[in-house]
């Protein structure tokens, strides 16, 4: 997201958060968060409608009422108040609203497991499921496969997942198989373990190493890289001997290589020169 659209997400992800601490507990999200996903979904089948919502030129008002009409007895009240701030604000593109509102039902799952102390686990499952996915092109070849039917796809991610992660892990993983939206399954786990770092105030690292790292040596790297980034940085580990030496870090977009298979391959470079 740019721009207005941007802006937009960063103001109701405070008022989301902001909303947490109104509620007689946080548990009381869930129901908000199931109520965005339903929306999430209409809007995608409905172009016309999606357009509507996010017209910059139609009053807040007008968006507001349609919004009562089509969503009030469907929604819980909060809910229903969070997706009137978010028709009422300037988005670059109606896209971008479905978007957002995705987001906020996600987060808001994310807030119920902070709630009740799951949320380090739920960022560590999502984390591990993505490479599971990435390790075994059969199971991705079923996950993403378009002839399956929605209660299909819920059937096997019951079966693959009922009883050995967190119920928020599973929530973002149905979410994701049965509606991508036009997203890699694998960038999607990605984007939404990085969000669940967020929600604490955390930036996600992607370490790669050569052996396991022991509890010290991840403090100490995670301190390092806190410095370097100015926040708190959340770790997620993987071991891949093709690195030989070193680690890997890939935070966002960057990617930061002191792997002894980088070193080498740089000096080949110039002694080929």
């Amino acid at each position: 997201m740019q721009g207005a659209s941007r802006d937009a997400l960063a103001s109701l992800r405070q008022r989301l958060t902001a909303l947490r601490g109104e509620l007689p507990d946080a548990a009381a999200l869930g129901s908000v968060a199931e109520g965005l996903f339903s929306v999430v979904r209409l809007l995608d089948r409905e172009g016309s409608l999606r357009r509507t919502l996010g017209d910059p030129s139609l009053a807040p008002q007008a968006k507001a009422q349609l919004v009562d009409g089509l969503f009030g007895s469907q929604l819980d009240p909060t809910g229903l108040g969070l997706l009137k701030e978010a028709v009422a604000k300037r988005w670059s593109s109606a896209r971008d609203l479905v978007d957002a509102l995705e987001v906020l039902a996600v987060t808001a799952v994310f807030l119920v497991a902070e709630a009740n102390g799951s949320l380090d686990q739920v960022e560590d499952e999502l984390f591990r499921f993505a490479r599971t996915v990435a390790r075994e092109p059969a199971l991705r070849a079923v996950l993403t496969d378009r002839g399956l039917d929605a209660e299909r796809k819920q059937a096997l991610i019951d079966g693959l997942l009922d009883g050995k992660v967190q119920d928020a892990t599973k929530r973002i993983v149905q979410a994701l198989v049965v509606d991508p939206r036009g997203r890699t399954l694998e960038d999607g786990l990605e984007d939404y373990a990085a969000l669940a770092a967020d929600v604490r105030q955390r930036t996600l690292a992607t370490v790669t190493t050569a052996v396991p790292l022991d509890d010290g040596q991840r403090e100490r790297l995670a301190a390092s890289l806190s410095r370097q980034l100015g926040r708190a940085v959340q770790l997620q580990t993987e071991v891949d001997p093709g690195v030989l030496g070193g680690i890997v870090v890939h935070v966002g977009d960057e990617v930061i290589d002191g792997s002894t298979r980088h070193r080498l391959a740089e000096a080949r470079r110039r002694l080929s020169r």
